[in-house]
């Protein structure tokens, strides 16, 4: 197998993927990536080397990593806009031979230490007008003989993804053929899904598990077109959606926000969509019910993380509950746990998950990789949540996040929820802060309505009708924005 052969048998005039408005086939796609992989391999890259993208969501991104995977190397996407820094330490982490970059990333490569990467034997340039030190065309590549492409394992590394998910601190995420294939095909599972005549809108970056395996490789598996879109703003996406039909729309809860609040909006933009997705973050409930009330869009959420590549549980093809991320997708199994075991429904417990999909371990860190998969394969996530008798799961939040007040478990999750119910809040973000009496206290950032005059007292009267009083914010501060990272999830350590 070859995870690079997904989208073999698909018709040539067929469109693959959309990059700056222009339009790829699969035929030439297909094309494309073979011809690549001889490029590489003129490169010396072969079996298990690492090969660094400092791609955008773009064609380049999508041929260097199918052509990487074809040799039986391992792509290691990275974000383009990192600072120098960060890039170094990643590429020395994985020991990267060969680095892609862009026009994008070209300044930010341009700033690295090349003593601190010794590793890196090549760099490729996907941009002509892009002044890269030593940097060798990708044009030149792809004149390059080809080479067969390789058969691997399902066991074989595919992947290095980086993620703080449940290590704390960055670690490189070891993905498999197999373990990527798996997901693929766990998603397929539900009676609703992606098929081939879907245009995707992936504005998700590729970097990121939930835009490199659900949009894009799910996508390209059953024929379907992607469209990639480098940056986000609600105006130029509405216009893109409409013209050019998009089917499936994946996004982070703030892209939802973004729509939901959009005032110029009638609803028939998002006529076509027949999907649409959330994940990477929770969902606000207000968000979802703006959505369907004002548009008739039902936004289905999921819940995965990197490390089980990414799709645990999704709503797709079952009622959408609001503020459920739905129920275990066939051939994913899931457990919760807490310290005497198995838990009832009802209760909160860690959510853990086995299947073909769960990683094999973080890249050159056993003591963590020990840390989050138990002897018989189990991943625990450190992620809490409830399962209702009908099988919904219900995050509730991340042990980390859990604030002890007076000796009680306060989950930020659910004051947040209670929170966002207000109707002059758009959304709000809970943190534990020191206490002299209670340990610690509940402290919440609100964002408000714009032009809302609704106050700190009248927020903690309402939680007050909603909460018991040792869970309500005995702080509050009103801010324009919460902190987020690149796929929408909230940034809780830069709250204080």
């Amino acid at each position: 197998m070859n995870l690079a052969a997904i989208f073999d048998h698909h018709p040539d005039d067929s469109v693959a993927i959309i990059s700056r408005g222009r339009p790829t086939t699969y035929g030439e796609l297909r094309a494309q990536v073979d011809a690549l992989r001889g490029g590489l391999a003129s490169l010396g890259v072969g079996d298990g080397d690492r090969v660094a993208l400092l791609c955008s969501n773009s064609r380049h991104f999508v041929i260097s990593y199918f052509a990487t995977l074809g040799l039986g190397a391992v792509a290691v996407p990275l974000n383009p806009l990192s600072p120098a820094p960060e890039i170094e330490t990643e590429i020395a982490t994985v020991a990267a031979k060969v680095v892609v970059i862009e026009k994008l990333s070209a300044a930010k490569w341009g700033g690295v230490d090349r003593s601190k990467v010794p590793s890196v034997a090549s760099v490729i340039s996907c941009d002509p007008s892009a002044t890269v030190d030593g940097a060798i065309p990708i044009a030149t590549l792809l004149e390059a003989d080809s080479v067969e492409r390789v058969d691997v394992d399902p066991d074989h590394l595919a992947t290095l993804i980086f993620t703080s998910g449940t290590a704390g601190r960055p670690r490189a995420a070891m993905l498999t053929h197999g373990n990527l294939s798996a997901n693929i095909e766990q998603s397929l599972s539900t009676s609703e899904h992606i098929v081939a005549t879907d245009v995707i809108y992936t504005v998700l970056p590729l970097f990121h598990i939930f835009g490199l395996n659900v949009a894009l490789n799910l996508g390209l598996s059953v024929g379907a077109a992607v469209l990639l879109v480098q940056r986000f703003d609600p105006v130029t996406a509405i216009e893109t959606i409409a013209e050019r039909n998009v089917t499936v729309l994946p996004g982070p809860p703030t892209m939802w926000s973004a729509f939901a609040y959009f005032d110029q909006l009638e609803g028939s933009e998002f006529s076509h969509v027949r999907i649409a997705l959330s994940g990477a973050a929770k969902l606000p409930i207000a968000t979802s019910q703006l959505m369907r009330d004002r548009f008739g869009l039902t936004v289905h959420e999921g819940y995965g993380l990197t490390e089980a590549a990414p799709t645990v549980t999704s709503s797709l093809g079952s009622d959408a509950r609001f503020g459920s991320v739905g129920r275990t997708l066939v051939g994913v199994h899931v457990r919760l746990v807490n310290e005497d075991g198995d838990i009832p429904a009802g209760d909160v417990g860690e959510i853990w998950v086995r299947g073909d999909n769960v990683f094999v371990g973080y890249y050159q860190d056993a003591d963590a990789t020990d840390a989050v998969l138990t002897d018989d394969g189990w991943l625990r996530t450190g992620d809490m949540a409830t399962v209702d008798d009908d099988g919904y799961l219900w995050l509730v939040d991340r042990q980390k996040d859990l604030v002890i007040v007076s000796g009680f478990n306060v989950y930020p999750a659910e004051v947040e929820d209670v929170l966002e119910r207000h109707p002059d809040v758009v959304e709000a973000a809970v943190v534990g802060v020191p206490h002299p009496h209670t340990g610690e206290a509940v402290k919440a950032f609100v964002v408000a309505q714009p032009d809302s005059d609704v106050d700190e007292e009248t927020l903690r009267e309402f939680c007050l009708d909603h909460l018991a009083r040792y869970k309500c914010p005995n702080k509050m501060m009103f801010v324009n924005e919460l902190p987020r990272n690149l796929s929408g999830k909230l940034v809780r350590r830069l709250l204080d």
